[in-house]
């Protein structure tokens, strides 16, 4: 049951990365709240390995000596104390491997939390070479030990049995794990170079945002709804403490028409939320009625139960979390103990290509509408002028000193200024304008200054339409 309900919630999940709504985005959720845990995927390896461990023997006992000549060579042909050797130093052998595997999966974790960013611990979680090693290894041990309570010595009360099938499955599922072993070092060899966790960080924020995201039509601009809290809006106060990893919008929609009142949530997904403090407010829609006791109840109690709080931030609809944790990279790399410039560059770069992906997409508030067109639900989401900060005002910060870095962000800038529709190109110059001021009080030398104004330059005219060719290096 267990190994069924956990491929079916991964499988669900992948199929719903596409979907909208509040199914498809519980879906989502449920997968990653599944893939980000180590125990689930070995603990159903171990039920599985339960249940092959009295299912094969039982087999050997129904098959007997009907085997055919031709197979019985394949299966194991030692007596019950040879069998019970070899299922004892699979199992003794596997404990050992296991606890290897699981010791090295908590060093590249502590390694990924000092020397990059604690929330690149969760993209690790997620992985499923981990999670799939180590059900291997315990799936392996488990049936081991299950086959060795059948196995039985010739005595004058019970006769000599030996499941030569099981304990021949026993030694496949020995080769399948020594691979296995191989393929996890190299790929945890692989895991722990920065320029993978980049790439994967990037992967997972570029599905989340065009899962969650719309593009926007040619020609639109950012226009902020039209509508705006009066004077004697009800606060809409948090049950829980813990960060926003979900909305159910329809259950929203639906308690806004039966109250005939519009909702406003003031908190984006990935904020902090605070029990008791507000997280919105609603009214009474014009020419309402004004909302009574029971009705303010009622909308406070079904958006606590809409709106979902976790731990941790997650990438299930967080568009803003992937250029978070692409930030605390470059961030890291640009502290005194690290001092690492080159990996701060490579970070930018990321989180240039992950802007200019969002760059097209509708951001700010939401509004959604009941069946007749009426403004129901407005939901607060991070502004495009927002996650342009967020990915370049603490950098900016912290290499003000290292004209390389700056370089990087009047480089991120310049292809950010190619792919940002009319309306967003004034986020860009403003941009501009700060690093400009950062490089003039940072005193660089002439030479270095030249090539940062060059840069900036070229980002101008990218405003403009225009193309400014590199000047080479001398």
């Amino acid at each position: 049951m267990a190994p069924s309900f956990l491929w079916w919630a991964v499988s669900a999940g992948a199929e719903a990365d596409n979907e909208e709504g509040p199914v498809g985005g519980w879906l989502v959720r449920l997968r990653e709240a599944v893939r980000t845990q180590l125990w689930p995927v070995p603990v159903a390896g171990v039920l599985l390995a339960v249940l092959l461990g009295i299912g094969l023997p039982r087999l050997d006992q129904e098959v007997g000596d009907s085997i055919p000549s031709g197979l019985q060579r394949y299966l194991f042909g030692g007596g019950a104390g040879a069998a019970s050797t070899v299922l004892d130093a699979i199992a003794s052998s596997m404990i050992t491997v296991t606890s290897l595997t699981f010791s090295l999966t908590v060093v590249t974790l502590q390694l990924a939390s000092s020397q990059f960013s604690p929330r690149l611990l969760r993209t690790f979680m997620r992985d499923r070479v981990v999670h799939l090693t180590l059900a291997l290894f315990l799936t392996t041990f488990t049936y081991a030990l299950t086959v060795l309570r059948t196995v039985r010595t010739k005595s004058p009360a019970v006769d000599e049995f030996v499941p030569q099938i099981s304990v021949t499955t026993g030694f496949v599922l020995v080769v399948a794990s020594v691979i296995g072993l191989v393929g996890f070092l190299a790929h945890l060899a692989s895991q722990i170079r920065v320029e993978t966790m980049l790439r994967n960080v990037h992967r997972d924020a570029s599905a989340t945002l065009h899962r969650v995201l719309t593009e926007r039509e040619d020609g639109s601009e950012d226009s902020p709804p039209d509508v705006a809290p009066p004077a004697d809006a009800v606060p809409l106060r948090s049950g829980t403490s813990g960060f926003l990893v979900g909305i159910d919008v329809k259950a929203l929609v639906e308690v806004a028409v039966k109250a005939d009142a519009v909702i406003w949530v003031d908190r984006a997904v990935g904020s902090s939320l605070t029990d008791g403090a507000p997280l919105g407010a609603a009214w009474a829609r014009a020419g309402g009625a004004r909302l009574d006791s029971d009705t303010r109840d009622d909308l406070t109690r079904v958006v606590r139960s809409a709106v979902s709080t976790g731990r941790e931030r997650t990438a299930a609809d967080d568009v803003a979390f992937g250029l978070r944790q692409l930030t605390d990279v470059v961030n890291k790399a640009l502290s005194p103990g690290i001092n690492d410039p080159t990996t701060a560059v490579h970070g930018l770069g990321h989180s240039a290509a992950l802007l200019s992906e969002m760059a097209n997409h509708e951001l700010g508030t939401t509004v959604h509408c009941d069946d007749h067109g009426a403004v129901r639900v407005l939901l607060r989401q991070q502004t495009f002028s927002e996650l342009v900060e967020l990915a370049v005002a603490q950098p900016r910060r912290y290499g003000a000193s290292d004209p390389a870095v700056l370089e990087a962000i009047a480089v991120l800038l310049r292809e950010l200024a190619w792919r940002v529709p009319g309306d967003r190109r004034p986020v860009v110059r403003g941009q501009l304008d700060r690093l400009r001021r950062t490089i003039d009080d940072a005193g660089h030398p002439p030479a270095d200054v030249t090539s940062l104004e060059h840069v900036l330059e070229q980002a101008e005219q990218a405003l403009l339409g225009r193309w400014l060719a590199d000047e080479p290096r001398r």
